[in-house]
């Protein structure tokens, strides 16, 4: 499985291309250097994650199968309309597991990863979670109860994964007839903003009629406002998958009520317990200051940075290459490296390190990395 991915970096990377350029010439570039750089390398970690955690990626369904399974049947499942029924029911699966992502704040915590660009462009649906896989599994077992066997749930979740590739897209509009049953730009676009109206809606990964059915639908009227509502900033990935739950440990620590610490966990994502709002309250979620944009990168930092995200892509490709050939150990000390790296490309675009120094420990960590690899 990760070699396939190793096989569609090269065409996410063309179509990548093709979308900047056709902006360009459109004048209307929805592309930022360091936030596309921050979103490729939650990228190359969610991958390098997955190689870790395969346990929870599928191990644990394979694992259940056989006590749960009350259809097996090879043939049905291997027919054309068993592989129509498997992407239809892992789509419907991953509906409920988007929507808790949602709805629920530590799954919040985990799915807001993807969310936290405020461009909204094909690198952006390369912003994948690291951590959604180890909470969320357990939505996906319906499938097991009906006999989906474990390699085909696998490729039903690819499927359904890489159809939500294109679909993170400014530059296509409306789509009429399909609009209303197909999970679109359009709709994908609503998904991603901020905007009150569009808040909470358009959780389909394939087919939107699952949000037509269950009420979470919204259609596409006034202009997206992109991002998350507590905004991330700068480019470090490590800050960007652990810095959700922060605030609500910070809540559950501080409220005086045994209550409230377990609620604050699953409440819905913005929930505080009332003793914690009332001695720290927030501010007011306002627009106008989700539109307000950053200052970028150098550009010093930023050839300094892409040459760094460049050297970690080979390293992370080589590495998932590799993954199902090396010891558990390897492939956690890999992560670690490749975690360490990619922290410090962020660090340097965020000028909190110095180009010296992030080179130093890049060198550092990319020649472990080598060493490691080297021997496959």
């Amino acid at each position: 499985m990760h070699r396939l991915v190793v096989f569609a970096v090269p065409v996410f990377a063309l179509l990548m291309a093709c979308e900047f350029i056709y902006g360009w010439l459109r004048k209307r570039n929805t592309y930022r250097f360091d936030d596309t750089v921050a979103s490729l390398s939650q990228g190359l970690l969610s991958q390098a994650v997955a190689a870790c955690t395969q346990l929870f990626q599928i191990g644990l369904y394979a694992w259940v199968y056989p006590a749960l399974a009350l259809w097996t049947r090879p043939d049905f499942w291997g027919s054309a309309i068993g592989w129509t029924l498997a992407i239809l029911l892992f789509d419907f699966c991953d509906y409920w597991l988007h929507r808790a992502g949602h709805e629920s704040a530590v799954f919040w915590a985990a799915h807001s990863v993807h969310h936290q660009s405020r461009r909204f462009n094909l690198s952006t649906a390369l912003r994948q979670e690291s951590l959604v896989a180890l909470l969320g599994w357990a939505f996906y077992l319906p499938m097991a109860v009906v006999g989906v066997p474990p390699e085909q749930f696998g490729l039903a979740g690819l499927v359904v994964l890489l159809y939500q590739f294109w679909i993170h897209t400014e530059h296509i509009g409306k789509l009429g007839w399909f609009d209303r049953v197909f999970s679109s730009p359009s709709n994908h676009r609503v998904h991603h903003a901020v905007n009150d109206e569009y808040i909470d809606h358009n959780y389909g990964g394939m087919l939107v009629i699952w949000d037509r059915l269950f009420g979470t639908f919204a259609e596409e009227a006034a202009p997206c406002v992109y991002g998350t509502r507590e905004r991330l900033e700068g480019s470090d990935p490590l800050h960007a998958v652990f810095g959700p739950y922060a605030p609500l440990w910070r809540d559950a620590r501080r409220t005086r009520h045994w209550r409230d610490k377990l609620r604050v966990w699953f409440m819905p994502p913005g929930w505080r317990p009332a003793d914690v709002a009332l001695r720290d309250p927030k501010p007011a979620f306002s627009l106008a200051a989700a539109r307000a944009d950053t200052p970028p990168a150098h550009p010093q930092q930023g050839i300094a940075g892409a040459l760094q995200f460049l050297l970690w892509t080979a390293v992370a490709l080589r590495f998932l290459w590799c993954a199902d050939d090396l010891r558990f150990g390897v492939d956690a000390a890999l992560l670690a490296l490749c975690g360490a790296g990619l922290w410090t490309t962020g660090a340097l675009l965020d000028a909190r390190l110095r180009a010296r120094s992030a080179w130093g420990l890049q060198l550092l960590c990319l020649g472990i990395a080598v060493a490691l690899l080297w021997p496959h």
